[in-house]
Formats: C-alpha cells, structure tokens, sequence
C-alpha cells in the first residue's frame, strides 16, 4: 500500500489557506450587510470663519458681504522700488598676499568676495568702501571697489 502524498505540513497550509479565505469572504459580507447609506449628507463638512472644519452649516443671519476687490489670491506685487546698484560695506578681511578678502555688506549683511583684480583703490580691514556686486562663479563678488570718502 502507498504512503499519502500529502504530509502534515502540506495539510497545515492547505486548511490555514482555506480558514483564512473564509474569513476574508465573512468580512466582506459582513461590510455589504452593514452598508452605510453614504448619502451626500453625510459626507458634507462645513468651514467655519476660524478655518475649523464643523459638521454643522453656518448661520445665515451672520453672513458678511465681501467685495471681490478685498480678495487677495497671489502674492502682493513688488512696489518699484529705485535699485542703487553701488552698495557700501565695511571690509571684514583682506589677504594681501593673497589678494583676496570680504567685505559684509551695510544693508543686506552678508559677506560678499573680493579680488585685488577688482579693487579701483588700496583697501584694508575696517574700510568703509563702495563696490557693485556680480554673480561669481562661486556666488556673489565685489566689483569696482573703492574706499567710500
């Protein structure tokens, strides 16, 4: 006589295959039984004048009239403000040797490069100078620099 083709372990996987499709096919039907109207009533939220999220609808009695002038939808336009393009700075370091430095600008703070190649006059640390600034190939740089008198 031949032994089974199934051991206990092929046995084992078949029933936990089987038991768990049944309880996959339970829950469904457990969720078609159940079924929640869903109607557009209930899935309606209300914002009230705060931003909060409300399931009850506003009053109509409390209702403002707002022009449609006073909406604002983008950012506001940059006034035309006259751009100087000559920035004064204090030098905060300067190689000689170098021929290299930094100056920090009065009005906007950062430090911005400088190179003896673009300096009109001899500075040092701690000069009030005058410059123009263009993109570098490593960020902004001074240009056209000059001691502020």
């Amino acid at each position: 006589m031949g032994r089974s083709q199934e051991s206990f372990n092929k046995k084992e996987v078949r029933n936990k295959k089987e038991k768990k499709r049944k309880d996959k096919e339970k829950k469904r039907l457990e969720r078609k039984d159940k079924d929640t109207s869903g109607s557009l009533d209930d899935m309606i939220a209300y914002v009230d004048e705060f931003g909060n999220i409300t399931s009850t609808p506003p009053d109509p009695s409390e209702k403002e009239e707002v022009s449609l002038e006073d909406i604002v939808v983008s950012t506001p336009k940059k006034e035309d403000i006259p751009y100087d393009p000559i920035r004064k700075g204090i030098v905060n370091f300067f190689n000689d040797s170098k021929g290299f430095g930094f100056i920090k600008d009065t009005e906007t703070q950062e430090s911005v490069f400088v190179h003896v190649n673009n300096v009109l006059e001899e500075i040092k640390e701690g000069n009030l100078v005058s410059f123009e600034v263009e993109m570098g190939p490593k960020g902004l740089s001074a240009i056209k620099v000059k001691v502020a008198r």
